[in-house]
């Protein structure tokens, strides 16, 4: 694994390690091991300054030299890009983000991709990078004992006829493990109106929606997502804390939020880790999760986002449990499933009810 293997605080990352999670909002194209780019960098000759990990590091990874700001955090998916150059890559990268969620004791997790940035360095057809994704997915699943949906995502700065060809490549493979359809990119200089369409399509052939937005922009991106967009759950969407009726509203309507500490510290939306608004979101009773967003951009993985959690914002362990039963309730499944992952997460992370329970069976 490339990202922060070992935490300061070896003790609570270790003890935090072995807490069973659910990772909601993780990219596939933001989750690349650096050992594997330096092996594709050197067998395709990339142009990168050279092809050990030190060489480009800085050119896909946030590193301390980085000012926390968008515009650098988004400038590591154009070096990434370049690296999709063959079907057995995009097959080996995603098989890869499987098996490094399995790795940290993730559970359940739902990843999602942007078929468009698998497919435009080799000119391939979104179907077929699609079907190297769900194949590597459903291999890796059954590898390592971990239950895997995918999301598909499209881009605000991209056409919307491109977004209807995507939703079309996931609505043929709803069969196949893909649960639902995104909206990410800069929300602050691309409204997401324009693919209304797109979304209202999508929910009426049973996909649910996430959309990326109080990121970069304010409550008016939140409420887009949530009214014209029909956002069942939001990536990101912390700048709702703006808004007190619009967060009495999401309460109110239990839309859920995937939250991803780190990312909103590099890409400037929080200025520092103590000052993140996850910590009254959680005390205002919004459903909060805890994500990752793209681990290797970062060089965090979701154990390091609990760690974050509660060094900086104050979280005990009850509250980490609720976070993962926030995500189980969120999850992207039938109600049957997810009563069943409910389930499975209540028996993991609080196994002191299955004792009761059974002392209960036996009176």
């Amino acid at each position: 694994m490339d990202y922060r293997e070992t935490n300061p605080n070896k003790q609570l990352y270790q003890g935090l390690k072995e807490l069973p999670k659910i990772d909601l909002h993780r990219h596939l194209e933001g989750s690349l091991r650096l050992s594997t780019l330096a092996e594709i960098a050197s067998e395709y000759h990339l142009d990168l300054p050279g092809y050990n990990v030190e060489d480009f590091r800085h050119m896909v990874q946030i590193t301390a030299e980085d000012k926390p700001n968008a515009v650098v955090f988004l400038s590591k998916f154009k070096t990434l890009r370049h690296f999709y150059r063959s079907p057995e890559i995009v097959e080996r990268v995603a098989y890869d983000a499987v098996a490094d969620a399995a790795e940290e004791n993730i559970v359940y997790f739902e990843m999602r991709f942007t078929p468009i940035a698998l497919a435009r360095e080799g000119h391939y057809p979104l179907h077929e990078v699609t079907d190297w994704v769900i194949k590597s997915c459903q291999r890796a699943a059954k590898d390592f004992g971990i239950d895997v949906k995918l999301i598909v995502s499209m881009n605000r700065h991209e056409s919307v006829e491109l977004g209807e060809k995507m939703l079309d490549v996931a609505i043929q493979r709803m069969g196949d493990g893909i649960v639902g359809v995104d909206l990410a990119g800069a929300e602050d200089r691309f409204p997401g109106a324009p693919f209304a369409p797109v979304f209202r399509r999508a929910r009426e052939a049973g996909l649910d929606v996430t959309i990326h937005a109080g990121e970069w922009a304010g409550p008016d991106s939140v409420r887009e997502a949530i009214n014209t967009l029909g956002a069942m759950r939001l990536g990101h969407g912390v700048r709702v804390v703006e808004d007190k009726a619009l967060m009495q509203e999401v309460k109110d309507r239990g839309i859920a939020f995937e939250v991803c500490l780190t990312s909103n510290y590099q890409s400037g939306v929080t200025p520092s880790l103590k000052e993140h608004p996850l910590r009254q979101m959680a005390d205002f009773g919004l459903l909060t999760t805890i994500n990752t967003d793209d681990p290797s951009i970062s060089a965090i993985n979701l154990t390091d986002e609990y760690v974050v959690a509660m060094e900086h914002l104050q979280f005990n362990l009850d509250t980490l449990r609720q976070q993962v039963m926030n995500a189980a309730q969120a999850a992207f499944l039938p109600d049957k499933d997810k009563k069943e992952l409910i389930a499975k997460l209540t028996a993991m992370l609080y196994p002191e009810s299955q004792i009761k329970a059974a002392a209960a069976s036996r009176r």
